[in-house]
């Protein structure tokens, strides 16, 4: 996993994503709904492990929302593994830098990212933290719970952080410093996410924020703290546009404050990270390299104004 490459939005279990930007900045879109299956005849309330078995091979999508009995679940099909390059590109940066936190942690898809993402569910849940349950597991798939529990839809924080910055600075801080306060609230219970970027928080009905999207593991190869780092440096990337945008000075009071929290080993990381990636704060501004490369800029720029005694 790449904290600094955004993907595509991945469909939060219980809320279709909805549209955005182009692919290059906004995450693409679940495609508009088609006529799906019949549904299954003859399975027994509450039969999640019959109802896998028999809609997994008729579903199309990788991941798809499904009524059983008046509840709704998502079923997630086993992905191809990912192609090697990407971490052997990455491997190059981390080495370059000198950054243990970006250190390839590869997807393996198949049978084995669905173990993964299942023990993920249910340790996190084990401690109290909002996932999506599982209901059901096989090697090629999972049924999953909706987070909003089908009675209304959650809302990804990334939609939450644009709608915010639509209203002004005070706005986006205040949704921004939830989704601070989300990653605390993991490592609080000591361990971490895997991919903590914006679009895989969501604010279920209640006001709680979850957690989706576990198809690795970064502490297969990282220490606890680093997998902590891991976390706020994603999260930071997905988000450091917006804030720099908005107010970089307030953020930085809540970066600080939330971090206090944070173990002496970690913020020590952190520190690290924005004096080995200042150099960065010189990649082009133009929006023809990219939005990844604007996005690290970004990042870059950030940790360098909140961290200048590492610098």
């Amino acid at each position: 996993m790449n904290p600094f490459r955004r993907r595509a939005r991945a469909a939060a279990p219980g809320r279709p994503t909805p549209d955005g930007r182009a692919p290059s900045s906004r995450s693409a879109p679940l495609p508009s709904p088609v006529p799906g299956p019949a549904p299954v005849i003859g399975l027994a309330a509450g039969d999640y492990a019959g109802f896998l078995r028999a809609m997994l091979p008729r579903q199309t999508r990788g991941v798809a929302s499904h009524r059983l009995d008046g509840e709704r679940v998502w079923l997630k099909k086993a992905g191809p593994r990912h192609g090697a390059w990407r971490y052997h590109v990455l491997g190059f940066i981390a080495a370059t830098l000198r950054l243990d936190v970006l250190r390839p942690v590869p997807n393996p898809g198949g049978a084995a990212a669905i173990a993964i993402e299942a023990r993920r569910l249910r340790e996190l849940d084990a401690l109290g933290l909002r996932v999506p349950r599982v209901l059901a597991q096989q090697d090629d798939g999972l049924l999953l719970s909706d987070l909003g529990e089908s009675r209304a839809t959650v809302v990804v924080l990334q939609e939450r952080l644009d709608q915010a910055a639509a209203l002004g600075p005070a706005a986006l801080l205040a949704v921004w410093r939830d989704g601070l306060d989300a990653i605390a609230a993991v490592h609080a219970r000591g361990t971490c996410l895997s991919q903590a970027f914006d679009r895989n928080l969501v604010q279920c009905p209640d006001g709680v924020i979850g957690y989706i999207d576990f198809e690795d593991d970064p502490r297969a190869t990282l220490g606890l703290d680093e997998c902590q780092v891991r976390d706020w440096l994603s999260y930071l990337h997905s988000t450091a546009m917006l804030v720099r945008a908005a107010t970089p000075q307030a953020a930085g009071a809540h970066w600080h404050a939330v971090l206090a929290d944070a173990s002496d080993a970690v913020r020590e990381r952190i520190a690290g990270a924005a004096r080995r990636m200042r150099w960065l704060r010189h990649l082009p501004q133009s929006r023809r390299w990219g939005r990844d490369t604007q996005r690290v800029r970004a990042c870059a720029r950030l940790l360098a104004r909140w961290h200048t005694e590492a610098l």
